[in-house]
């Protein structure tokens, strides 16, 4: 394994498939509209395909790569999706092969200036970078927010790696040495009951460390303190996750 990757999600690759939120569709619609729809694509560090699958229906032909085994052994056979077990930094990809490079969720994690080397020998003239992320979701129940607030800031907060900084910043403060595109504003919704919103929880970084170092599971206390707020655990709530956007292009 490359030494200088950080995994924090092989051990959840399963439960991650199962109960990350899902991206817009106005995300994928965007970036078709940039890139040419035969051009090839690269999702770096696409875990088990949540945005590969989304990318693979508008454009010819996808490599989706991820430094975890686990995770690439959960990413269903597509035939248009070539997966791949490659670092971000090292792709094992032709030069100047690809037209769009994207990055869903994960570039925070990355060796910046190794990675964005990368890019510009696979890319093709004009070709796009595309990197998003979403941060703490909110749910419009205020006392049933102030509980996730508590967990995610008190009780995992000390668990989180020091890179999470760059997602709660919104991606303004990564390195980002391409000329820019203008970007929507986008929103990732989703309607889960209360299972589903613990369940997204004990995929976080914060919530495995958390595990690993004190061997006790904090969702267990979590959800007996927003069960009477939730009312009948099977009832689904509308969740918000603001999507961060960047988009350059490669002059």
């Amino acid at each position: 394994m490359n030494p200088s990757f950080a995994d924090h999600f092989s051990s959840v690759a399963r439960t991650y498939a199962e109960f990350r939120p899902k991206y817009p569709a106005a995300l994928f619609d965007f970036l078709a509209s940039r890139v040419p729809r035969e051009a090839a694509v690269w999702d770096c560090a696409a875990g088990n395909g949540q945005a590969t699958l989304d990318l693979a229906a508008r454009f010819a032909r996808v490599y989706g790569t991820d430094a975890s085994a686990e995770q690439i052994a959960s990413a269903p056979a597509v035939p248009s999706i070539e997966w791949r077990v490659a670092p971000a930094d090292h792709s094992g990809l032709p030069d100047a092969s690809v037209g769009l490079v994207t990055v869903a969720q994960a570039i925070h994690w990355f060796p910046f200036d190794r990675f964005y080397a990368e890019v510009r020998r696979v890319l093709q003239p004009g070709g796009l970078l595309a990197v998003w992320a979403y941060g703490a979701c909110s749910v419009a129940a205020p006392a049933m927010q102030d509980l996730i607030t508590e967990y995610y800031d008190g009780i995992v907060g000390a668990f989180w790696p020091p890179e999470r900084r760059f997602v709660e910043e919104g991606y303004r403060t990564i390195p980002f040495p391409w000329v820019e595109t203008r970007c929507p504003d986008l929103t990732m919704e989703a309607d889960w009951n209360l299972d589903e919103l613990l369940g997204y929880f004990g995929t976080w970084s914060a919530t495995n460390r958390y595990r690993k170092a004190t061997g006790l599971n904090p969702l267990e206390p979590l959800r007996d303190s927003l069960l009477p707020h939730w009312g009948d655990p099977s009832q689904t709530r509308r969740i918000l996750w603001p999507l961060a956007l960047r988009v350059g292009r490669l002059e």
